[in-house]
This record gives structure tokens, C-alpha cells and sequence, in this order.
């Protein structure tokens, strides 16, 4: 009786054993459909408000888009007379041309800080720099918007006068010395061809009014020194963390094989962090394509389709025109600009679009994955 009891037992311990767990059975399923719904409700939570925002900026701006030119030129005073698309487009023009400026200057200072910190600093330092880098990251823009118009714009002016003088015999050489004559603007000199574009167009970047520098320093190049200061954070942590996921494996066989430390970051980290570069900097373009607060109070607000990076009253973006018309905007004018708003919405949304492609393909393909 008691082998046939123990007999028993072992196989009711061995059915156990091979028992699959059933995860629709006790109180592990009730956390899992918990943590589930709250996962799937915070994820939907985040698509539905974008998709509120969008609709809000597309029920709040269909009448512009319907208006005739002339019903936008007798109700939005501020348009000047300028259709909507003209207006969108200049202030399209000078947001994108802030945003290059600001890449230009900061995607080299990223890489360069972030190969200190990830393969020249020690590790103290390094850690130290880190945390710089994160905390500037945090300061809001007004504060660099105080900051540049007070302390960084005087100090920018010499610079800006250097640059000027510089450029402006080179501009004359390719594309003459401008004349005029009975109202009628040419271009005497130069080389054929730069000659007839500078006279026959205003916007072509190689005149030499291009190059001209008028003080005070309220211009697009300094909004985009200050917009590159704001975005640099962002980029080297980014870039940092890429540089450090570089196999180690292939750092040391290159250093075995007789590469320096720089022959080993540019065979072996800088291809491998390429697209992270790539991605990092699509992030900040994205950063800078919104700014407000910094470049309302630098620039010296304009609408002007030209490359007079040095002049103020020549470009403005679309976020700083928002914000210095709205307060005062009723009716159709408070329309129009929600309809600027759409369309910034449009080219941030296609931006961060990108950029998270770009992640998503280096974190597919990135060799410290392999």
C-alpha cells in the first residue's frame, strides 16, 4: 500500500514538473493584463493627443488655406500685402537657414567634444564633462535668449566685422562692383556669368552685399551661433553614447596593428558612428527648427528672401513670428498664423520622422549589436 502511495506521488510530482505554466491562470495573468493595459493606454494616450493637435491646427486654419489673397491682404495687416504661401515661404526660408547655420557651427564642435570625452579624457574628467554637457542641455531658452543679446552679441561684433572684411573683396572679385544707374542696379566686373546673377537676382549668395556686416548684431548668423550653442548638448550626448558602443574587440586590433589613436577613431569609430552622427544631428535639427524664446529676443525680425547673413531686419522663423504676432492677432489673423503653426508642425514632425529612421537602421546594423 504504501509503494503504491509513494508511486503515486512520484507521479503526480513528475505530471507537475511537465506541466506548462498557464499564463492565463492565477495572479501572475492579472499583472501582466494590468501592466498590458496600462502600456497600450499610455501609448495610445501619446498618438491620440498628436493626432488632436493635428486636428486642431487643420480645423483652425482651413480658412486661410481657401482665402483668396485678397480677403489676407484687407484682414491680416501684418502679411504687408503678402499672400499666405509667400509669407509661409519666407518664414519657412529664414527657420531652415537658422537651422543649417546652427548645424554648420555645432555638428563639428558635437563630434569633436564627444571623441574627448569618450577616448581622450580620463575617466574622472570625462564623467565630469558629461555632466556638463547634460546640465547645459537643461537650461531654458529664455536664458540663452538674455544671455546672447547681452553678453554674447557684443563680443560677436569684432568677429562678425573680421568676417566682413574678409569676404566682401572675394564676393567683389566674383561678382564686381555693384553700380546704379536711373534706379537700375548692375554689376561692374567680375567674373561672367556671377555678374548677371548678383544683378538679376537678390537672392544669389556671392554679392557683396552678402558679406556686408551691419551692427548691431541682431542677425540670422548670430541667431544661428545662439541656436547652435542650444543644440550642441543634445548632439554630443548623443554622439558620445554612439562613440562608446564602438566594439572594443576592433578598437584594440587596430591600435595591434600599429594605427595610432587617431588612425584607429577614423578607421574604426567615426564609420561606425556614422549614422549615429547622421541621427544625432537630425535630432537637432528638429530642436532647432522650434526655437522661440532665443531667437525672438536676438533677432531683429524681417522677411526677406536673401543670403545677408550679417545685416538685421532680414529674416525671421516661423515659431519667433508666431510668438511676436500672436498676442495681438484676432480673427482671420490668429488663423493665419495657426496655419504657419501647421506647416512648422509638418516639416518638425518629418524631421524627427527621419531622424528616428536613421536610429532604428543604426540599431539594426550597429556592430556592437552584432
Amino acid at each position: 500500500m504504501a509503494e503504491k502511495t509513494e508511486a503515486g506521488l512520484r507521479t503526480q510530482t513528475a505530471g507537475t514538473a511537465n506541466k506548462k505554466w498557464d499564463p492565463k491562470s492565477g495572479g501572475e495573468h492579472r499583472a501582466d493584463r494590468l501592466f498590458s493595459g496600462v502600456s497600450t493606454t499610455a501609448g495610445s494616450l501619446i498618438l491620440a493627443l498628436l493626432a488632436a493637435v493635428a486636428i486642431f491646427l487643420m480645423l483652425s486654419s482651413q480658412g486661410v488655406f481657401f482665402a483668396s489673397s485678397e480677403t489676407i491682404a484687407e484682414e491680416v495687416g501684418f502679411a504687408q500685402g503678402k499672400s499666405f504661401w509667400e509669407y509661409a515661404g519666407l518664414a519657412i526660408f529664414g527657420t531652415l537657414l537658422a537651422s543649417i547655420i546652427a548645424l554648420v557651427i555645432a555638428v563639428p564642435f558635437a563630434v569633436a567634444i564627444s571623441l574627448f570625452i569618450s577616448h581622450y579624457a580620463p575617466r574622472r574628467l570625462s564623467t565630469f564633462f558629461g555632466y556638463i554637457i547634460d546640465l547645459l542641455a537643461a537650461i531654458p531658452s529664455v536664458v540663452f535668449g538674455l544671455w546672447g543679446m547681452w553678453t554674447l552679441e557684443p563680443l560677436m561684433r569684432p568677429v562678425f566685422t573680421t568676417i566682413s572684411k574678409i569676404l566682401t573683396p572675394v564676393f567683389t572679385f566674383f561678382s564686381g562692383t555693384q553700380t546704379e544707374v536711373d534706379g537700375v542696379i548692375t554689376y561692374e566686373g567680375g567674373l561672367p556669368g556671377f555678374n548677371w546673377l548678383a544683378a538679376n537676382f537678390s537672392w544669389w549668395p556671392i554679392q557683396p552685399d552678402a558679406a556686408a556686416f551691419t551692427p548691431p548684431a541682431r542677425n540670422i548668423l548670430m541667431g544661428g551661433v545662439i541656436l547652435a550653442i542650444m543644440i550642441l548638448p543634445i548632439i554630443t550626448a548623443l554622439c558620445r553614447e554612439v562613440f562608446l558602443q564602438t566594439p572594443r574587440l576592433q578598437e584594440e586590433a587596430s591600435l595591434a596593428l600599429g594605427a595610432t589613436r587617431w588612425e584607429m577613431i577614423k578607421m574604426v569609430v567615426l564609420p561606425h558612428g556614422r549614422s549615429g552622427i547622421v541621427s544625432a544631428s537630425m535630432l537637432g535639427l528638429g530642436r532647432a527648427l522650434g526655437e522661440t524664446m532665443a531667437l525672438l529676443m536676438v533677432l531683429s525680425p524681417g522677411l526677406m528672401l536673401n543670403f545677408k547673413l550679417m545685416q538685421p531686419g532680414q529674416h525671421s522663423t516661423i515659431a519667433s513670428q508666431i510668438a511676436l504676432k500672436f498676442p495681438e492677432a484676432s480673427g482671420l489673423e490668429s488663423n493665419f498664423l495657426i496655419a504657419l503653426g501647421l506647416i512648422l508642425f509638418v516639416i518638425t514632425f518629418v524631421v524627427n520622422f527621419i531622424a528616428r529612421m536613421i536610429v532604428n537602421r543604426y540599431a539594426e546594423f550597429s556592430g556592437a549589436n552584432a
